[in-house]
């Protein structure tokens, strides 16, 4: 996703860390240090219209699809996606979640001291400069990989909490993130709320959509996050993340 980011400000400029979005959905796993390569389309005419952008590997498999946007994320790639509800009496793993129900509020600040580490080795893809010194809303903001922890990291305790019984191995099968009133600084607090927007499922796997906010100490609303995790349903009963 930061090698998105780098993308889209030769695109939107400075103004997508304050009002953009980046809307995606995984389409196939990559493990850490593999060579992708994105893809977005020319700058729209009419800065209200989505742009659409693809991740591919190096041996043609493509990684995600979606959307990248400024302003106004209505039309954007996982906000019309059907999101095919089902029923949660016929879910085994995701059986005690309902649409709405809360997964809790928590103060958290991004991790900067984790990250400083990923970037002095080598592994946030796409840096840009913001990342580590000064940028143009003054001290260092945070990149779409640690919008995503923030915004995820919290909301997992109160799903643990829930589910843990249940079992089930979590993949990442989409994400968007949007700003509203950005950046995201590294340096400062913010309150995370989230809660359950759809439960879906497949042959062989079930799905929890969800909401996260985050808010600043004065209350104004910084950035959102949409987020698909997939279970599998032939997985093992521990319960644990694998980034997808």
């Amino acid at each position: 996703m930061d090698q998105y980011a780098a993308l889209l400000v030769e695109i939107y400029g400075q103004r997508w860390f304050e009002r953009g979005a980046l809307s995606l959905y995984f389409l196939n796993a990559t493990v850490d240090g593999e060579i992708v390569t994105a893809i977005a389309e020319e700058r729209p005419g009419n800065l209200s219209n989505p742009v659409h952008v693809s991740m591919w590997a190096d041996n043609g498999v493509q990684v995600s699809a979606g959307t990248a946007s400024l302003y106004d994320h209505s039309a954007s790639a996982l906000k019309t996606r059907d999101l095919r509800a089902a029923d949660p009496d016929s879910l085994r793993i995701l059986k005690p979640l309902r649409a709405g129900q809360s997964l809790g509020e928590y103060v958290v600040a991004p991790d900067a001291k984790l990250f400083c580490q990923r970037l002095e080795a080598k592994l946030v893809s796409a840096p840009l400069p913001w990342y580590s010194g000064p940028s143009p809303w003054g001290g260092p903001v945070a990149p779409p990989s640690l919008v995503v922890e923030v915004l995820w990291g919290a909301p997992m305790r109160g799903l643990n909490a829930i589910i843990h019984r249940n079992g089930g191995v979590g993949l990442f099968g989409a994400i968007e993130v949007a700003h509203h009133n950005g950046p995201v600084f590294q340096d400062r607090t913010y309150t995370i709320n989230a809660h359950v927007v759809a439960v879906s499922e497949s042959p062989k796997t079930e799905s929890l959509w969800f909401d996260s906010t985050a808010h600043d100490d004065r209350g104004r609303l910084i950035v959102t996050q949409r987020m698909m995790l997939r279970f599998m349903k032939d997985s093992s009963p521990l319960y644990r993340h694998a980034e997808g």
